[in-house]
């Protein structure tokens, strides 16, 4: 077995409890009704993928492995977007719900392009 591959599997770990450690932060405290710390996550963590990716073989095939696949894979989440935006929609949050789904899209796909644009810049 590749032990980077476990490397990978605990920065997921540490990924995830940092997502969770945002989302409280900027959520929990102010009893939002939109999932802003999921959104802070999502675009966050685009970011720093797109810049990781945009460094291209300036890292290292392990430190993206670990990093990218295994930290920012842990950090950001796809399935918490799509639940929180069924349960807007459940809730009749309409416009809630297309703004998280959508929003939510658009900004990470924007931070991720950004990212790559500065990182390849970096190189």
């Amino acid at each position: 077995m590749n032990p980077w591959l476990l490397v990978a599997a605990l920065a997921g770990g540490v990924g995830a409890g940092l997502r969770y450690l945002v989302d409280r932060l900027l959520a929990g405290r102010r009893g939002l009704r939109f999932p802003v710390g999921i959104l802070v996550v999502n675009v966050s963590g685009s970011l720093a993928l797109g810049l990781l990716t945009g460094l291209g073989s300036a890292v290292a095939p392990e430190a993206s492995l670990v990093l990218g696949v295994g930290l920012l894979g842990g950090y950001t989440t796809f399935s918490t977007v799509s639940v929180e935006t069924v349960l807007l929609a459940q809730r009749r949050r309409w416009r809630d719900a297309a703004l998280n789904l959508f929003g939510t899209l658009a900004l990470a796909a924007l931070a991720a392009g950004l990212g790559l644009v500065v990182g390849a810049g970096l190189r």
